[in-house]
């Protein structure tokens, strides 16, 4: 084996990375991330942006000049992804002079690096104050019904006041989102509470007391439908009786007789009346209880004269 191949490697091992390093300070190629740019100054006058992402050669863009940024320029890395904010309690105050907390999201992007760099010292504290006052100019003195309920039109209206300014700092702003609105002072959070809770109390009532109103009506109509079917029938009962009794008539008299007879004993035991039943001979004793009477009673005393 020849020795020279493990020496070679070796050295490759540590040389390799050396003049890797070495070429990337001198500018003789870089490396770009995603969501990144690069951005090249050179004696204070930006020589351009590289925001295409991976293996790039900035001297094919910007010449030899590159050579001396090391020396008499600098290179930023600016991150230009997608990124969040949520600001929460902003103090604003209704027309009704109610204090309210404010929660407002937002998305922001770098869209201009060398703005960012160089237009604002502190552009993310600048945009997040601008969004804060915004928001506050955009809700104060609102009615507390609008504030609740319109907050899409007013994120719109907040992401239309700040849009202008950002752009001027390299930002581009994303959606605007008023998420939250809240009250601040707690006694106030527990006399709405009590206010809402006895509300329910008295819709939940007025619609118990509703359906029973619903239910009498619905019961009474049916009654009085009932009542007339009935009252109807009652009155069509003697024209339909009076008119199979004809027609038994004309069949067979003894029928009709023992009809009538079976109707007027079934009145008399709906009656609830006392019925003697006196059998046919009775006619002779009742003339032999008479005569017995009769004979011994006294004689009735003399008329005077």
């Amino acid at each position: 084996m020849n020795p020279a191949i493990p020496i070679a490697a070796v050295v490759g091992l540590f040389f390799i990375p050396i003049v890797l390093g070495i070429a990337r300070a001198v500018g003789i190629y870089a490396t770009v991330q995603e969501c990144e740019s690069r951005v090249f100054t050179l004696f204070g006058k930006v020589l351009g942006t590289i925001d295409t992402p991976g293996l790039c050669f900035p001297m094919g863009q910007f010449g030899a000049r590159v050579f001396l940024v090391p020396l008499f320029g600098r290179r930023y890395s600016v991150n230009t992804a997608l990124r969040q904010h949520y600001l929460r309690g902003q103090m604003v105050n209704s027309e009704e002079g109610t204090p309210m907390g404010v929660g407002i999201w937002y998305e922001m992007q770098v869209n201009d690096p060398v703005s960012y760099l160089f237009t604002n010292t502190n552009p993310e504290g600048s945009l997040q104050a601008n969004v804060a006052s915004s928001t506050i100019s955009a809700l104060s003195n609102l009615e507390m019904e609008t504030m609740l309920e319109n907050r899409h039109s007013l994120s719109r209206t907040v992401r239309g006041a700040v849009s202008p300014l950002s752009e001027k700092w390299g930002y581009r702003l994303g959606s605007v989102y008023i998420r939250k609105v809240a009250f601040t002072d707690q006694q106030m959070v527990d006399n709405i509470t009590q206010k809402v809770v006895k509300r329910l109390v008295q819709v939940t009532s007025a619609m118990k007391q509703d359906g029973e109103n619903r239910v009498g009506l619905i019961k009474s109509e049916t009654a009085k439908k009932v009542s007339q079917k009935m009252a109807e029938a009652a009155a069509a009962r003697p024209a339909i009786v009076g008119q199979a009794l004809n027609d038994i008539s004309r069949e067979d008299e003894d029928i009709l007789k023992a009809v009538l007879d079976v109707m007027e004993i079934e009145k008399l035991l709906e009656s609830g009346a006392e019925v003697d039943l006196v059998p046919d001979d009775v006619r002779l004793e009742i003339q032999l209880a008479e005569t017995t009477r009769t004979a011994s009673a006294p004689p009735p005393p003399p008329v005077a004269q």
